[in-house]
């Protein structure tokens, strides 16, 4: 009986030594983190903050305010860093999550200002390269994009140890997950800045 009680004591307080991140806490279990809760100034007790009938989780999944009773989009846009190697991705001013990308080479660098993805394809062929390209955003008009690390004919995909790294023929080269992450999110029309 002694043991069992120490035992339990010291799961106990291994329990309530490990830090939480709010991160990975969602409070009222409505698919929104208390971190991005607090970002967006929802109630992290509420599952519904504006009482809708939406969730919170559920409203900013879809790019829906989950502030407003009346449905109203926010804006969603991307930033690529390319000194820092890193893509990040909003709805309105809060940040959802960032990701490292490779961006062009010093020989072919990766266009910067502002564009807007105006195609889309689950897997694009590059004739010029002559690899698959999964999860294309097309930019410019084709002339380059957001993409999967690439794929060769014979199915060897490009190593996910050169994210990080300017490698690429100007694209932004995303790793696998994010990249089908990030496909699924923006729509035509979403903007893009690149610095």
């Amino acid at each position: 009986m002694k043991h069992a009680a120490v035992a339990i004591l010291t799961i106990f307080l291994l329990l309530i030594s490990l830090p939480a991140r709010a991160a990975d806490l969602d409070s009222d279990n409505d698919g929104l983190s208390d971190l991005l809760e607090a970002k967006f100034k929802t109630d992290p007790q509420n599952a519904d903050t504006d009482g809708d009938g939406f969730s919170d989780g559920l409203e900013v999944q879809n790019g829906y305010d989950p502030l407003s009773k009346n449905p109203a989009k926010l804006p969603k846009r991307i930033e690529i860093d390319t000194k820092k190697q890193e893509l990040s991705y909003f709805l309105s001013d809060v940040e959802l999550d960032a990701f490292p990308v490779s961006t062009g080479k010093r020989s072919t660098p990766t266009p910067k200002g502002s564009f807007k993805i105006d195609a889309k394809a689950p897997r694009a062929w590059s004739k010029p390269y002559k690899l698959w390209m999964p999860y294309w955003m097309s930019l410019s008009n084709g002339k380059f994009g957001i993409h999967e690390l690439p794929e060769w004919p014979a199915g060897k995909k490009e190593g996910a140890t050169h994210l990080g790294t300017p490698v690429s023929h100007g694209c932004i080269r995303l790793g696998v997950g994010p990249a089908k992450l990030l496909y699924n999110w923006a729509e035509i029309g979403t903007r893009v800045i690149i610095n």
